[in-house]
């Protein structure tokens, strides 16, 4: 598997705002998973990769301007090669500011090819009132690839009580295997009226996606022992439901801001890696700041 020959931006609405792309390709080398390859442009950045688990390799993407405006552009490519385990989260939520007319673009492309494992696992974005945003995720997985990761995404910011009132979000989440496609989610959000009347949002300022493939009943069962927990546990502060497509779970949340949320992904994550591996891992520290 190569890295691409030319640098691939999403399609420009315009000349203003940053360009911003980063290629992470993975491999074994030295009996674990390395950053084997990287190709950084414009206002993104690799922290370092670090081993809290041995083998497996963690990375903070960062991006150092630390919000996006209308016109900026940024684009993840991660490869991850066989027998190869990366982790790839954000040591922050990612912040869309209000546009001044522009939209800006973040697009995610993630492979997984026969016999890896991928988890994508970054902290939320924050759509401020007036932010113009859109959001492409791809996921191609081959073969017995493995693959965890999530999306989270609050609209104003509610510990704030500040509320999206205007602007417009659209998202696509696409996510194949050996070519087929398994998932194709959309997102469109103009204003507080579709965030208040919606049927997918029932008024609730977040939403999240966590995808899980593949998956055996075994599996499926413990995840939703954990959603009926999760459940009791925080009320109506997040609201959890699951269900199976071709051997991907998808488990959806709505919720009243962050913490529930986050901590009922986390508490189905590790159970899916003791399923998959055979312990309970220890949460990345960066969540915890």
């Amino acid at each position: 598997m190569s890295m691409p020959s030319t640098i691939r931006f999403p399609r420009p609405d315009g000349d203003k705002g940053w360009r911003a792309e980063i290629q992470l390709k993975y491999g074994v080398k030295g009996g674990k998973t390395r950053l084997l390859e990287r190709l950084v442009v414009g206002p993104l950045a690799v922290q370092k990769t670090f081993y809290p688990e041995g083998e497996t390799c963690h990375t903070y993407l960062l991006h150092p301007p630390g919000g996006v405006v209308g016109g900026d552009q940024l684009r993840f490519d991660i490869q991850v090669d066989t027998g190869s385990h990366a982790l790839l989260t954000t040591p922050g939520a990612t912040k869309f500011y209000r546009s001044n007319g522009d939209t800006a673009w973040q697009s995610q492309e993630l492979t997984a090819v026969d016999g890896a494992f991928l988890e994508w696992l970054p902290m939320e974005n924050i759509f401020f009132p007036g932010a113009q945003v859109k959001l492409i995720t791809e996921v191609r997985l081959a073969g017995n690839a493995r693959f965890i990761g999530w999306e989270m995404q609050c609209f104003g910011r509610p510990v704030l009580d500040e509320e999206f009132t205007h602007g417009q979000i659209l998202g696509q989440t696409h996510i194949f295997r050996d070519g087929k496609l398994l998932l194709a989610e959309n997102i469109r959000l103009q204003n507080k009226t579709q965030l208040d009347y919606a049927t997918a949002l029932r008024g609730y300022p977040m939403t999240g996606s966590l995808y899980i493939s593949p998956v055996d009943d075994a599996l499926v069962a413990r995840i939703n022992q954990i959603i009926d927990e999760q459940q009791t546990r925080f009320g109506e502060a997040v609201l959890l439901g699951a269900s199976e497509l071709e051997g991907l779970l998808v488990v959806r949340a709505l919720g009243q801001h962050t913490e529930p949320m986050m901590a009922s992904f986390v508490q189905i994550w590790s159970a899916v890696r003791e399923s998959w591996l055979g312990y309970t891992p220890d949460a990345p520290r960066i969540w915890s700041t």
